[in-house]
């Protein structure tokens, strides 16, 4: 397969379908990072592409097993994995985008959210506390109950009493509300944690590391206040000092929306590594299966003439070409071109004057019978000739 050549022959529906891909790849992969089904799919994957290479190497049995126990392998896979499948639809809800936002007033919960989070601390009552800014945080959380409530001390201990069914999970705030309850965050993949840190601080820390939301930890056996962001945890000492940084995180969402030009600098640069690698699999995946593609070209190549009468000469068209649309696998149809596609025409029974001539199928010669020949535009050409006067003529002047 000739790679350049297809490369060169990109067409615009081509590069919308590999950015396409490469989207939903890379959101697939944050929704089912952290998920018992992530590495299912991972399984899924490689077996797909030991599929791929069994077909394209021509192993007809093993590609007639694959192909047998595919249907009943993606109904076994719905099947044990129907919640995470259920959420990633519900994540792919467009309508959920367009969502009016509530606002609240900067600041008017803060003091009573860092009130009851110290109580937790005195009382060593672990909490785990996600509160959104930019970045909407559902795409890396998973379960969840829906909940409408302010984030009073008391709404507060009620959800992470030990009695009560709620407290084991998170609990996201946004725009100085509580919206769900019992929620689960991603854990930190990083080696080298502090022993001391428990699952609590492990998701705090990874759900930092994958957006901007602030998470807050309260520690039940020290009964230590920190707080992760941006993929760094910070100790808390006192009220204040959370007030502080809770002012500060919300702040910066004040400073005026960003222009588009920072909006797609934000996105390539946010998690480029993770976008990088899908893009490099989703292209490398593209051009393995490019070349079984049916694909349509179009040419424009010169129309050669032969057994024109040495007394006669073309008048019109100097430069005769025609277009021709051919048909067949990638892999062939993206190599044509001048070099190896000709156009041959007969002018032996030229005489002076405007003569028609059409162009047949048998006229056009391509260098193999892998592509179908469709279409010859213009189907007739018009020449004009006129004769040559005997003292012009090379063959009289010998």
């Amino acid at each position: 397969m000739n790679v350049f050549a297809i490369i060169t022959n990109l067409r615009v529906q081509d590069v919308v379908d590999i950015l396409f891909l490469t989207v939903v790849a890379y959101y697939l992969f944050i929704w089912f990072q952290g998920t018992k089904a992530f590495k299912a799919l991972i399984g899924l994957l490689a077996l797909g592409a030991v599929f791929t290479i069994a077909r394209t190497w021509g192993l007809f049995l093993t590609t007639w097993v694959f192909q047998f126990l595919w249907q009943i392998l993606v109904i076994l896979l719905v099947v044990l994995f129907q919640s995470e499948i259920r959420q990633v639809l519900e994540r792919m809800n467009p309508l959920q985008r367009f969502g009016l936002r509530r606002l609240s007033k900067p600041g008017e919960w803060f003091a009573e959210f860092a009130k009851g989070i110290f109580a937790f601390a005195e009382q060593k009552t672990g909490a785990l506390v996600i509160v959104e800014r930019a970045d909407k945080v559902q795409e890396y959380v998973t379960a969840g109950q829906a909940l409408e409530a302010r984030p009073t001390l008391e709404i507060l201990k009620s959800i992470f009493q030990k009695e009560s069914p709620l407290h084991d999970g998170a609990i996201l705030i946004r725009q100085g509300r509580i919206v769900e309850v019992a929620c689960y965050l991603p854990l930190s993949p990083d080696e080298g944690l502090p022993k001391a840190w428990g699952t609590r601080h492990r998701a705090a820390l990874g759900l930092s590391q994958r957006c901007d939301a602030c998470v807050v930890v309260v520690s039940e056996e020290r009964g230590d206040v920190s707080m992760a962001r941006e993929g760094k945890m910070i100790h808390v000492e006192n009220p204040q000092r959370f007030y502080q940084l809770i002012q500060e995180a919300m702040a910066t969402l004040d400073r005026g929306k960003k222009t588009w030009g920072e909006g797609i600098r934000d996105f390539l640069v946010h998690r480029w590594p993770a976008k990088l690698v899908t893009f490099g699999l989703v292209s490398f995946l593209w051009l393995l299966l490019a070349g079984q593609q049916d694909f349509e070209v179009k040419w424009r190549i010169p129309l050669k003439t032969n057994g024109l009468p040495s007394h006669m000469e073309i008048i019109e068209p100097l430069t005769a070409s025609v277009q021709i649309t051919v048909r067949g696998l990638r892999k062939d149809a993206s190599t044509l071109g001048k070099e190896n596609v000709t156009a041959e025409i007969d002018l032996s029974k030229a005489h002076p004057g405007k003569m028609v001539f059409s162009i047949r199928r048998d006229q056009i010669r391509l260098p193999n019978d892998r592509v179908q020949l469709l279409d010859i535009e213009p189907s007739k050409i018009v020449f004009a000739f006129k004769k040559i006067p005997k003292n012009k003529n090379p063959e009289n002047q010998k």
